[in-house]
């Protein structure tokens, strides 16, 4: 059991030291700027955390350069994490620059990124159960560069225990759930950014709960955000009745939804049995009835994610990411729109 929950994590890296900056740079690697919003408390033990495991009670804000070896050098879809910080940058991830910022620097770290690389669109990605800071940083900067995509990405990190055991399970559970109302902070700071003209989120796992809890509460309130387009649901630890009752209270001016899932989520199996036995969201059959009614009266737009191999289910989307954006364009190119499959005929 427990060995199913540490691989929910992301690779094996070393316990310190990996956010301190190298000073050795290669020119054939990739530099990738993370930009970050987080509820963790600032480390103190740590340089090379920069933000712990320990909550705060305000928004913190943060850059982090990753640099990412050349890619004959390493296979897409995995982090090199490095033997030994500050690692070797021709072969493995390395912290190129690393800080903090302020509010105001971090908005126009936002219009200087959008500027400098001539994008309008935002990917803001929350990071689900057992993540260190480091952890989440490295994993958005490897599904950015080996998806090639064109936005600024930002992430939301909330103070996951970054432990792979059951009290820490429990305890992440209660701590993402109830992560909503910062993450609603951090998207009406980026939605207020007028150099930014789309925001997707995409939540993983246990971060989806964090996810959905900000989008009621922005329902609640009758409000909307208009920049807010999509919303990309990843191995989401969700109780499955549980989604499909929020997502009907959205309404109608909600963003458009994609669920990512594979049936063989051994992760989503346990969390099931910690559950009680309730059936989780990324885990379904979507062919199978309740659930393919329940979708798509929703119109939430499934890619099952089961085909494609591979050793991790439960981060199979970030490790094949090649593919999975080429799932998703070539549903684009036929026309459609992320959360919406005109095979499949709404419920009025």
């Amino acid at each position: 059991m427990l060995t199913v929950l540490v691989s929910a994590s992301c690779s094996m890296r070393p316990l310190q030291g990996v956010l301190v900056p190298s000073s050795e740079a290669v020119e054939a690697a990739s530099q990738v700027p993370i930009l970050i919003g987080t509820t963790r408390a600032r480390s103190s033990s740590d340089p090379g955390e920069m933000f712990s495991r320990e909550p705060s009670s305000e928004m913190a804000f943060a850059q982090v350069t990753v640099s990412i070896p050349p890619d004959g050098s390493r296979k897409a879809g995995e982090i090199q994490w490095p033997l030994s910080p500050p690692g070797d940058p021709r072969k493995e991830f390395v912290t190129a620059s690393a800080g903090y910022l302020d509010r105001t620097e971090f908005g126009a770290a936002v219009s200087s990124a959008a500027k400098a690389g001539h994008l309008t669109k935002t990917l803001v990605f929350v990071h689900g159960f057992n993540n260190r800071f480091d952890d989440a940083v490295y994993r958005y900067a490897q599904f950015v560069h080996d998806g090639r995509l064109p936005v600024i990405p930002i992430l939301f990190s909330w103070p996951s225990q970054g432990a792979g055991n059951l009290g820490s399970y429990d305890h992440d559970r209660k701590v993402a759930g109830r992560s909503g109302s910062a993450l609603t902070e951090l998207l009406d700071t980026v939605n207020a950014n007028p150099a930014v003209k789309e925001i997707t989120f995409v939540c993983h796992s246990m971060g989806c709960l964090a996810t959905l809890d900000a989008l009621r509460g922005r329902a609640s309130h009758g409000g909307s955000v208009p920049k807010l387009k999509n919303v990309a649901l990843v191995a989401p630890d969700i109780g499955f009745d549980e989604f499909i009752s929020a997502v009907g209270a959205l309404g109608p001016r909600r963003p458009r939804i994609g669920l990512f899932l594979s049936q063989d989520d051994t992760a989503l199996k346990l969390s099931k049995s910690l559950a009680g036995g309730t059936t989780r969201l990324g885990d379904i059959n979507p062919q199978d009835e309740p659930y393919k009614s329940a979708l798509a009266q929703q119109k939430i737009l499934v890619f099952d994610l089961t085909h494609l191999g591979g050793d991790d289910s439960h981060s199979r989307a970030f490790g094949e990411v090649g593919s999975v954006m080429g799932m998703i364009k070539q549903r684009l190119a036929q026309g459609q729109q992320l959360g919406e499959d005109p095979s499949r005929t709404a419920s009025r």
